[in-house]
This record gives structure tokens, C-alpha cells and sequence, in this order.
């Protein structure tokens, strides 16, 4: 009888046990989701605006302490954005594609994409176990804030009468094009902005604001797509059925915003220039610094 009674207690200790881990798991899931989430609307909102997606998903990923699939997370979830890019643009990329082969401007602006690629893509690969050793930390990330505003608020003050500025995206130059994609590949630096980078590189190379706010959301297509992929396909050993699900939970969330962050900053651009941005990044930087003096951030 006694033993019975044992017996009976221990399964009862075990199914408690159990149930326990059971809830434990549950918990950790719905805790990494939710973070998931809130990162993938971080990616959407800065991603396309000039205040550096990367920085703030390396910053906001400490604060959050979300660690999974160590930096893969934050690079794949851009797939959302270059779906949003895809989406929004979907009738004036189909179009081109339909006069590509009869329209000398249209294969003009495909080689100037290719142009504007090449230097990031190149760099971008040589140096990529370095720059995610080194340079992913929120004092690299608070650094490039401040340094690219100062050079928006620089750059602003010193723009050329709208009449001497290219005010059409298919009349970009070749020459134009590697301008901006030298400029793009300071963006490999984490803080700095793939867009912002490549929106200043296209007005120092004569675009208005709004030829280059659209010349960098088409170069972010194969710029944040190769890379996306490059990084899913070195890290496919790191994937579980937990980390997938994370990775589509961000990704989606990452296109709706971003679409809408698209549609904003094309308005935005239109009637206003990159001052405000410029003053956004040097306050972003400096109040890292401060999270950094007090402890709350670790400074890689």
C-alpha cells in the first residue's frame, strides 16, 4: 500500500513537473514573439528613413535581450522590407521591365542599379566576418548616428538651386549611380544608414531629394536581398522551428510597416528636406551614449 502511495506521488511530482517546463516553454515563446514583433516594427520604420535600421535593431535587441539567431534575425527580417519596396513599386517595375528590351533608358537604369550595388556587395563580403566581430555595438551605432546627422545638417545647407538638380529617376547617369553606391557602402559601418548613406551620396551627386529618396529604395532591392539570402544561406544550421517562426513573425511585420514608411517619407520629401533627420540622429546618438554612461547598454 505504501508503495502504491509512492508511486502515485511520484507521478503526480512528475506531471506537475511537466506541466511546469510545459509553461516555462509556452512563456519563453510568447516573451521571444512579442520582441519579435516590436523589432520587426523598428526595422519597418527605420529601415527607409535616414536614421540607420541596423543601429536601431542592435540597440533595441539589447535592450530587449533578444539574442536569438545571434545577428541573422536583424539582417533577415530586411526581407520584409525589400517585399514592401517590391510592393509599392510593383506597376512602375513592371512596366520598366515590359520597355526594357525597346527603351535604351529603361536598360540605362537596370545597369545603373547594378553600378550602384557593386561596391557595397564587393566590400560588404570581403569585410563581413570583421564588421559583425567589430563594428555591431551600440557605441558604433551611437558614433554613426551623430556623425551622419552632422553630415545631413552639412549637407542640407549646401544643396544646388532645384534647377540644376537631376529631377527624373530614369535620367540618373552611370557615373551618378557608382557615386551613390561608393557612398552606400558606408552603410556597412552599423549607425550610419544604407538609405541615408545612399539618399546623401545621390544629392551630392546632383539628384533632388526626391530622385534620390527613390533611387535608394530601388537599390535597396538587390542590396538588403542578397544580403538577406547570403545570410540565411551561412547560417541555415542555427534554424529551428522556434527561430522560423521568429524570423516570419518579423519579417511580416516588417513589410506592412515598411510599405507604410515608404509612402510616408515620398510625401515627406516632397514638401520638406532631411534637416529634422539629421537633428533625430544626433539626439539618437547622444542618448545612447548616456544609456551606455549608465550601465544600461554594454558598449559591444
Amino acid at each position: 500500500m505504501a508503495t502504491l502511495h509512492a508511486r502515485r506521488r511520484a507521478c503526480a511530482c512528475s506531471g506537475i513537473r511537466r506541466f511546469i517546463f510545459a509553461r516555462t516553454i509556452q512563456e519563453k515563446v510568447v516573451d521571444e514573439l512579442w520582441k519579435a514583433v516590436v523589432l520587426g516594427v523598428v526595422q519597418g520604420i527605420t529601415e527607409f528613413l535616414p536614421i540607420s535600421s541596423t543601429g536601431h535593431l542592435i540597440v533595441f535587441s539589447a535592450l530587449l535581450q533578444f539574442q536569438a539567431l545571434d545577428n541573422t534575425f536583424e539582417i533577415f527580417i530586411q526581407l520584409g522590407s525589400v517585399l514592401a519596396v517590391l510592393v509599392y513599386y510593383s506597376r512602375e517595375l513592371w512596366q520598366q521591365v515590359r520597355q526594357t528590351p525597346g527603351d535604351r533608358r529603361v536598360q540605362r537604369l537596370w545597369l545603373n542599379l547594378i553600378l550602384a550595388f557593386i561596391p557595397a556587395g564587393m566590400i560588404g563580403f570581403l569585410l563581413r566576418d570583421w564588421i559583425d566581430a567589430v563594428l555591431f555595438s551600440p557605441l558604433v551605432v551611437a558614433l554613426s548616428l551623430i556623425v551622419g546627422g552632422g553630415v545631413f545638417l552639412v549637407v542640407e545647407r549646401r544643396q544646388p538651386p532645384a534647377q540644376a538638380q537631376i529631377s527624373e529617376l530614369l535620367a540618373v547617369t552611370p557615373r551618378q549611380a557608382l557615386l551613390i553606391g561608393f557612398a552606400q557602402t558606408m552603410a556597412l559601418i552599423p549607425g550610419v544608414s544604407r538609405s541615408g548613406a545612399s539618399i546623401v551620396g545621390g544629392m551630392l551627386a546632383g539628384l533632388n531629394r526626391q530622385v534620390a529618396t527613390q533611387f535608394s529604395f530601388y537599390l535597396a532591392i538587390p542590396t538588403l536581398g542578397i544580403a538577406t539570402v547570403f545570410s540565411l544561406v551561412r547560417r541555415l544550421d542555427a534554424l529551428n522551428a522556434e527561430n522560423v517562426l521568429l524570423l516570419l513573425v518579423g519579417t511580416v511585420v516588417s513589410a506592412v510597416v515598411s510599405w507604410l514608411a515608404i509612402r510616408w517619407l515620398l510625401t515627406f520629401v516632397a514638401r520638406r528636406n532631411f534637416v529634422s533627420f539629421g537633428y533625430y540622429r544626433l539626439v539618437a546618438g547622444a542618448s545612447i551614449l548616456l544609456l551606455l554612461a549608465a550601465g544600461i547598454l554594454q558598449a559591444s
